[in-house]
């Protein structure tokens, strides 16, 4: 629980909104954010890192909503992007190409002319076959692409394997042996600019040692470039900040950040930082109502309207996410696995939860605001969520509920008579 989702008159209220008020004006299951929380998060970055020449780069993989965008533009931020749908995202909602940095391990030829044409900052180029093809690509278009190294610098980031990056056996990355010899390759490309170094070795990262690890073995390399005429102008220093879920504690920002500034002391490198999940991970709640309690021999459900297709997490990874009463009651407490309607045994939001619940009572799945719509889908033709942004003490509509003409939109075409 934060300060911005707290109980009010035993309610719980999205910046003092109650959330009944919210489900009962746009129903469930539906994603809520506040607005003052994204601000206080990307505040403490911006404040963390004040006086090192800096670039704040918000993870669209983590919440791509439009407005979401839209509010971190306004704040003063970049955008690190991993598709050209991503790109076009930023673009649409305002947000300014030349701050914008391009990872991901595929990007085709189409991503990288739409790229080009739009200007961004920087392509974080992860195999050398990217790298061959981005100097192709610029050449035919009469550009030259800006770019820096993602190297893998085989750390151990002690994470869910699922989302760690930064080991060997990774499919991210460049290896760290064969870095120095890619940025030789990509210094005498004629068509590239190469302008910096990046790192990014794992997501939900909870202890500073191994950031700072990687952080050595970039200068490291940083230094033997330098010995190679191959002068950089930014180091990435990746993503990855854990948030509080259940009972972690995540780093101390403001040490990460001091850590960083001694590293780099008497180097003119401008770092770039590419946070997602703990910009907007406690900046949201799914908020969803118990439609059936199925009280079995062995085990007792609650059966809500949110699923696996709403909140992909607890399936793919077993993630932990808290769940609470909307509306607190004296009633006894039971222990319930909070379930879906999908027809999937992987289909939970959480197992073993003590809560004091009846039908039609509402709960808030914390902790939502990362990887919760993003990764969501239409699975059982299930329409996706809706989501509200409370913003100066208003909630606001920032998604519809997906209609079922929306969701087969793109099949009509095949039903027509042949």
């Amino acid at each position: 629980m934060t300060s911005h989702f707290d109980y009010h008159d035993r309610t719980l209220c999205a910046d003092h909104t109650p959330l009944t008020a919210i489900a009962e004006q746009f129903g469930t299951p539906c994603f809520v954010y506040s607005a003052d929380a994204l601000s206080e998060s990307f505040a403490s970055y911006a404040n963390a890192f004040a006086g090192q020449d800096h670039l704040v780069c918000f993870a669209l993989k983590a919440n791509s909503n439009l407005s979401i965008i839209r509010h971190f533009a306004r704040l003063g931020a970049g955008f690190d992007i991993v598709s050209g749908g991503e790109l076009q995202r930023v673009l649409a909602a305002g947000g300014d190409a030349g701050r914008v940095v391009f990872s991901g391990v595929g990007k085709s030829e189409a991503e990288m002319r739409l790229a080009l044409e739009a200007g961004v900052l920087c392509f974080n180029v992860e195999s050398v076959n990217e790298l061959e093809r981005l100097n192709q690509v610029a050449g035919a278009m009469g550009r030259r692409a800006p770019v820096s190294l993602r190297v893998n610098p085989d750390v151990d980031a002690k994470t869910h394997p699922y989302i760690s990056t930064g080991l060997k056996d990774n499919k991210f990355g460049i290896a760290y042996a064969e870095a120095r010899a890619v940025y030789r390759r990509a210094a005498a490309l004629a068509n590239l600019d190469v302008v910096g170094i990046d790192c990014h070795i794992g997501s939900q990262l909870t202890d500073l040692t191994p950031l700072l690890d990687a952080l050595d073995r970039l200068l490291l390399l940083v230094d033997q470039l330098a010995e190679d005429g191959i002068t950089l102008h930014h180091l990435d220093i990746g993503g990855g900040v854990g948030i509080r879920y259940r009972d972690e504690t995540p780093p101390d920002l403001n040490r990460y950040a001091q850590a960083v500034r001694e590293k780099l002391a008497g180097r003119k490198l401008k770092v770039l930082m590419e946070p997602g999940r703990s910009l907007v991970g406690n900046a949201g709640v799914l908020l969803t109502r118990v439609e059936y309690l199925k009280l079995g021999e062995t085990k007792h459900f609650a059966i809500v309207d949110a699923a696996m297709n709403d909140l992909m997490r607890p399936s793919l990874y077993d993630a932990w996410h808290d769940i609470v009463p909307v509306s607190q009651t004296d009633g006894p407490a039971q222990l319930v696995d909070v379930v879906g309607p999908v027809c999937e045994s992987s289909d939970f939001l959480g197992k073993d939860r003590q809560l004091a619940v009846e039908e039609g009572a509402l709960l808030a799945v914390l902790s939502a605001g990362a990887y919760g719509s993003t990764m969501s889908s239409n699975y059982n033709t299930r329409a996706r969520a809706a989501e509200v942004l409370v913003e100066n003490g208003q909630p606001r509509l920032i998604r519809e509920r997906d209609s079922f003409a929306q969701m087969v939109a793109n099949e009509l075409n095949l039903l027509e008579p042949r």
